[in-house]
């Protein structure tokens, strides 16, 4: 780990993780909230249409800032993306808190600049993740849990470097999985599905309500999804040792 801290590299990925996060909040839920804004072009849409809007602007902006700075960090820009990388033998433990506390900051940061030149919003939530009417505490883990898993999963699967038939773009392919977890989640909870995000604007609003969920849905969730990647869908031939390795000194895992 020691070495790993020392390297330029590691903490010019850890800025990217950082700058990369700030925008990804700062556009996405920006997009969220300006269609609260009472002009009329918005009232002429229905919710469903806003839910895709809005899903889409979370899904084009994370492909956005993965193509930019995956490079630099690898673009997790979520907790639970570092959390299954972690799991899956990827990156090293001193990678994956500097990553989760620099995403969080980010998210911070950038929902706090959002309040100030949205302050004249009404009802503004600055995307506050809550359970919606009528969905119980275990009915909002679950479609979290869900909806991380599938995004984990194809994280684990588009970046896998033992594959040699993924042609496609994995920013898109990453940023689509975002946009479909909204889809599902946005009624149900608003779509966490990334921590650091729900945070962010939990610490602004200055409101954790049923906050627990949103971190510890994504959480299990892309635990889940290392654990069923890693093990039975595409196993890895590395043993404990192997995997120590990896998450003391951050070396790649080749296997």
């Amino acid at each position: 780990m020691a070495s790993e801290f020392k390297k330029m590299a590691f903490w010019r990925a850890v800025v990217a993780e950082f700058f990369a996060m700030s925008l990804f909040i700062f556009i996405s839920i920006g997009c969220a909230l300006g269609f609260q804004f009472p002009v009329s072009a918005n009232k002429t849409t229905t919710p469903v249409q806003d839910n895709v809007k809005v899903s889409l602007a979370f899904g084009l902006s994370i492909a956005t800032m993965a193509q930019s700075v995956g490079h630099i960090s690898g673009a997790h820009l979520n907790p639970a993306v570092t959390l299954g990388l972690l799991l899956s033998c990827q990156i090293s433990i001193l990678r994956a808190v500097m990553y989760t506390i620099a995403q969080c900051l980010g998210a911070v940061v950038a929902t706090a600049i959002l309040s100030g030149i949205t302050s004249s919003l009404p009802n503004n939530s600055l995307g506050l993740n809550a359970l919606a009417e009528g969905v119980n505490s275990g009915q909002g883990l679950g479609i979290e849990i869900i909806a991380t898993l599938q995004l984990v999963l194809c994280v684990l699967a588009t970046t896998d470097r033992r594959r040699t038939d993924v042609s496609g773009s994995a920013p898109l392919a990453i940023g689509l999985s975002v946009a479909l977890g909204h889809l599902l989640a946005i009624d149900y909870t608003g779509c966490g599905i990334n921590p650091a995000r729900s945070f962010g604007s939990a610490v602004v609003v200055g409101d954790f309500k049923n906050h627990w969920i949103f971190w510890v849905g994504p959480i299990l969730g892309g635990v889940s999804a290392a654990l069923v990647y890693d093990f039975i869908l595409a196993p890895r031939s590395c043993d404990v040792t192997d995997r120590m390795k990896v998450w003391t000194s951050g070396q790649l895992n080749r296997a």
